[in-house]
């Protein structure tokens, strides 16, 4: 996948970013081509080999299509509940959100949501459960182009239940003018 300066791009594990530039420096006579591709939600910027962007996972922000899939994959309670020993799960889930791929990261973010219902969460997990939810909110914002406390919400939603039944469904927001003014009413 070629980006140009303007691009909105996922990073694995770092989250949504823009091309800012591409620049061309020469290293012992061989010329590479770098992204520099800031991270929106740090700042942080990051060169990307251009010829290893795809291998290291850099992609364009997912569709709608894709969201929709994620949503199912949150209010998913059918997947068995994980039993394996902590180090065990937090090398399985990191390697989850290293791929950088939102439906593995949903997981995460799902099995980690429904133990922290029903215990605390160790640091370790809580760290992996911020770190698995922001990625989400801010690729999800992005791809509706939504204000992220609109998705932080719906997040939220999934993993209420009333009165210890199931989640209701979530409906998800149009634009922030109608999350905004269903707020109000």
């Amino acid at each position: 996948m070629q980006f140009k300066v303007g691009d909105k791009a996922v990073y694995p594990a770092h989250g949504v970013g823009v091309i800012i530039g591409i620049e061309t420096h020469e290293m012992e006579k061989v010329k590479l081509t770098f992204y520099i591709l800031k991270i929106q939600d740090n700042g942080s910027t990051i060169r990307v080999p251009v010829q290893n962007a795809d291998r290291i996972g850099m992609r364009t922000v997912m569709d709608a299509e894709k969201v929709d899939r994620i949503y199912e994959i949150l209010r998913d309670r059918e997947s068995p509940t994980d039993t394996q020993t902590w180090n065990r799960r937090y090398r399985e889930y990191m390697a989850k959100i290293k791929t950088g791929d939102p439906l593995e990261v949903a997981k995460v973010l799902r099995d980690l949501a429904l133990m922290k219902i029903e215990k605390n969460l160790s640091f370790g997990e809580r760290k992996m459960y911020d770190q698995a939810r922001s990625l989400l909110v801010q690729e999800i914002s992005t791809a509706r182009d939504v204000d992220e406390k609109v998705v932080e919400g719906e997040i939220e939603a999934i993993f209420v239940p009333a009165d210890g039944a199931a989640p209701a469904p979530v409906e998800l927001a149009e634009d922030i003018s109608d999350a905004d003014s269903a707020a109000s009413s």
